[in-house]
């Protein structure tokens, strides 16, 4: 990897990791089309290693406001899931996986424009967590079904939930991944050469995570959601 490449790969990712610390969202949706024109062969096992500090950060940083039930729901889907997602990598061509996925988060976040508020239960949480399992499995991007069942609740609940839902999940993919071959060890190693940089993104996220209210992340969540869907359906 020539100097420029990780050059510029180090600030995508100090300002995806900005942007997810203060909304809970967006890491993937910024990292991974850029590394995948860059250097694609290190995804998925980068974006998912890369995601695994920053979420323990904002999980520990965010703690007091954990939705643990919920957590817990999600989390459970979402690792029975995971061998599915793996699964889906190996049949499904990345592109009609993108559009497949891509149409459904789309469409969800259109329904959530004009749906009423409502609170998540356990249908939802599952819900989004068996989502998460089959998508963040097989493309890195997971975050939209966990944006939208919390997109009604406080700003500090859903960056602390969805980073410790991420955190738990994105270990259990990487283990299957590097048990059946589909990861290396080299990707790993970016992971934590470009840990300077989540670090950098991270520490400054704390400085504006508190102005996010209600309304600017719910509108915040309902675009990420609306624009990694296109991504992922244009295959960017």
């Amino acid at each position: 990897m020539s100097t420029t490449t990780l050059a510029v790969l180090a600030l995508t990712v100090a300002v995806a990791a900005f942007v997810q610390g203060s909304s809970g969202l967006g890491f993937a949706l910024i990292v991974a089309p850029v590394a995948g024109m860059l250097a694609p062969g290190l995804l998925p096992v980068f974006v998912l290693a890369a995601m695994i500090p920053l979420n323990a950060y904002v999980a520990w940083r965010e703690r007091a406001s954990l939705d643990w039930r919920g957590a817990g729901w999600i989390t459970a889907a979402r690792l029975a899931t995971t061998p599915a997602g793996l699964a889906l990598l190996w049949l499904i061509p990345e592109r009609s996986l993108g559009l497949f996925v891509g149409g459904a988060t789309v469409l969800a976040a259109v329904v959530s424009l004009a749906a009423p508020a409502f609170a998540p239960g356990r249908a939802a949480y599952l819900g989004a967590g068996a989502v998460t399992g089959l998508t963040e499995t097989a493309t890195g991007v997971g975050g939209p079904p966990l944006a939208l069942v919390y997109q009604h609740r406080p700003a500090a609940e859903l960056r602390s939930t969805v980073a410790a839902c991420f955190l738990v999940g994105e270990v259990a993919s990487l283990a299957l991944l590097f048990a059946t071959g589909e990861g290396q060890p080299g990707d790993l190693g970016w992971a934590l050469a470009l840990l300077p940089a989540v670090a950098a993104g991270a520490w400054a996220s704390r400085l504006v995570s508190h102005r996010m209210n209600a309304a600017r992340t719910r509108l915040f969540v309902l675009g990420f959601a609306l624009v990694s869907g296109l991504v992922l359906m244009l295959g960017v």
